[in-house]
């Protein structure tokens, strides 16, 4: 069973423009892979679709079966525990601590404190970030920071993982450690899927890549067949 399926999904907005035009794809459990294309490709929006920032405005998107046009209201932020997000700019709380950042989904599911901070530390200490809880953002490195955006998205434990361009702002190296990174997360049977125009980056990673052009699926790219280029 899939864990994610866009089924003939097409997303237009007010003015006309064809942002996503009749997208099938399936992500399984526990699966990572890119979606790669031109600025303006229609990414970003295929991963707010995901995140129910947008609706289709035709075909379905399902998640774990469950047709997404029927999580409505107080189901929405439901559904988002099951989704996290990184950005490309991590939108850190700049006024806040690093513990304060990455506790403040559980705080807002009302978790005991005890708990929140027995899951904040052990992310913090997973992602290499341990003994910093107490540093604001902006006493750490980007690629720090990036993490911190990372542990956040993490510490619902969601079933599913979508970045979008979350190294843009890194060097190589750094991104090459954040790209290692999510792909550990499989491992513990979070889907990821990552948006990004870096195609030398994502062809490293020899994972299932979907190209979009203009709206439109044009190719849905194997690891085995990356692998023989």
């Amino acid at each position: 069973m899939s864990l994610l399926r866009f089924d003939g999904v097409s997303k237009q907005y007010p003015g006309g423009h064809q942002a996503l035009a009749e997208v099938n794809f399936a992500v399984e459990p526990g699966e990572m892979l890119f979606v790669t294309g031109h600025s303006g490709a229609g990414k970003s929006t295929l991963l707010k679709l995901i995140q129910l920032a947008e609706r289709p405005n035709r075909g379905a998107v399902l998640f774990d079966e469950r047709n997404l046009h029927n999580v409505r209201g107080r189901k929405v932020a439901l559904h988002r525990r099951d989704v996290g997000v990184v950005y490309q700019n991590h939108q850190l709380l700049t006024d806040r601590t690093i513990f304060e950042n990455v506790a403040l989904p559980l705080i807002l599911r009302g978790m005991p404190r005890a708990e929140i901070g027995k899951r904040v530390r052990s992310q913090l200490e997973r992602l290499g970030l341990g003994g910093r809880e107490k540093s604001l953002p902006s006493q750490l490195s980007a690629g720090e920071q990036q993490r911190v955006g990372i542990a956040r998205a993490l510490i619902g434990e969601p079933r599913m993982l979508v970045a979008d361009e979350p190294t843009g702002n890194l060097d190589p190296t750094l991104s090459a450690e954040i790209m290692e990174l999510f792909a550990s997360l499989p491992q513990r049977g979070t889907s990821v899927l990552v948006a990004s125009h870096d195609l030398n980056l994502v062809k490293r990673m020899k994972k299932r890549v979907l190209v979009l052009n203009h709206g439109q699926l044009v190719d849905d790219i194997s690891p085995e067949d990356l692998a023989d280029e």
